[in-house]
């Protein structure tokens, strides 16, 4: 069959629950150390092989990344033979909380990378952690977490393919960190697959989740993947945190006006239901911030580090003051100020793809979100000797 998704030509599923604690859930790398450090972490956990160099050996040891692989292909080899039934040739029919139906399985580097790629990027990234992603990847020589794909055009088909594909009980059902069921049934090779297979590749796919590990897996030949077109899938927002500039609500608005924006007090601190808009909240003030609408696809984030970050406030985006905050984090004490801002439509995701551009890093938080660590895939490069 000719297509740019492919089976996993060897993998491993997990029988029980991903050993340690819930693996994709880390937006920081002291929030990845403080859960290798944590009760949950104790033993052998997928995490520690995710995350050699953050876990407390490695950290006491002073081992940079290179020096701590060695024990993460040791210790994720024995989570393979004591949590994990190998296959072969197999793809897997990917459910979560009854609802969002997808496909698990490889896509091609050349689906990531050639000129004709099928697979495109949503967002910018952060070169080091490209860099990291693919040294671990590459490595361990096995992908331990997916990306979450999603196709351009309206995927009726695949969903319709999916849920056929679901037969008996499932072959994984546990519960996240969020109380969502994630199920998944194995779908060998036959008929049922390579249908499957054709619907998950009738559309060119955006990524949803997993920008870093699309970039990363351009160095191994293949992605693992969750492509879904859901239907429920949701937005939320990813808000900006301003850090150690030593900046009040009353010099923040100051700059802001001198730039020529409309800021007034925010009669409602909760974060702004429509683009357009920021609500910043800076000690026990907030403040509504009106955006400016200069290009009908520069989305609020881009506006927010162009220019109330760089051009009112001389701040780096890309520095070490401005931090993504996303749903759910609290806010870091060392905070001088949130930028509050709504969750980006995602027909503005689609228009932005066609117009050939990228939003800025850190833009869009897609959920439901697979699992990572139910299903462990070789990917098309061997692994080092």
């Amino acid at each position: 069959m000719d297509t740019w998704v492919r089976p996993i030509r060897r993998g491993w599923v997990v029988r029980g629950q991903v050993p340690g604690p819930d693996v994709d859930e880390f937006a920081e790398p002291d929030a990845v150390t403080a859960a290798l450090a944590s009760p949950a972490a104790a033993g052998d956990t997928l995490l520690a092989a995710q995350h050699p160099a953050r876990t407390p050996t490695a950290l006491a040891a002073g081992l940079d990344l290179a020096a701590a692989l060695p024990a993460a292909r040791a210790t994720l080899a024995r989570l393979r033979a004591r949590h994990y039934r190998a296959l072969r040739e197999f793809v897997t029919a990917y459910r979560i909380d009854g609802t969002v139906s997808g496909v698990l399985c490889l896509v091609d580097a050349g689906g990531l990378t050639a000129g004709d790629a099928h697979v495109w990027h949503t967002e910018e990234v952060y070169p080091e952690v490209v860099a990291e992603r693919a040294a671990v990847l590459t490595g361990l020589g096995c992908a331990t977490s997916a990306a979450l794909l999603v196709p351009v055009d309206e995927g009726a088909r695949l969903t319709e393919a999916v849920e056929a594909a679901r037969t008996g009980r499932p072959d994984v059902s546990t519960v996240d960190h969020a109380g969502r069921v994630h199920e998944l049934w194995v779908v060998p090779s036959g008929t049922v697959q390579e249908r499957l297979l054709r619907a998950a590749s009738a559309a060119d796919l955006l990524v949803a989740d997993g920008n870093h590990r699309v970039a990363a897996a351009a160095a191994t030949g293949s992605l693992l993947a969750l492509i879904t077109a859901g239907p429920p899938l949701e937005i939320g927002a990813i808000h900006r945190v301003l850090t150690g500039t030593g900046l009040t609500a009353d010099r923040l608005a100051t700059a802001w006006r001198a730039a020529g924006l409309a800021v007034t007090p925010a009669a409602d601190p909760t974060p702004p239901a429509a683009p357009g808009a920021a609500v910043v909240l800076a000690g026990g003030t907030a403040l509504h911030v009106r955006l400016p609408a200069d290009d009908p696809l520069s989305i609020d984030h881009e506006v927010v580090e162009r220019v109330l970050v760089a051009g009112a406030l001389g701040v780096a985006p890309d520095g070490p003051h401005l931090r993504p905050l996303l749903p759910g984090r609290p806010v870091p004490p060392e905070a001088d100020a949130v930028v509050q801002l709504a969750p980006v439509p995602f027909e503005t995701v689609r228009a932005v793809h066609a117009a050939g551009r990228r939003m800025p890093r850190k833009a869009t938080y897609f959920t439901p979100k697979p699992r990572g660590g139910l299903v462990l895939a070789e990917p098309a490069a061997p692994p080092p000797e």
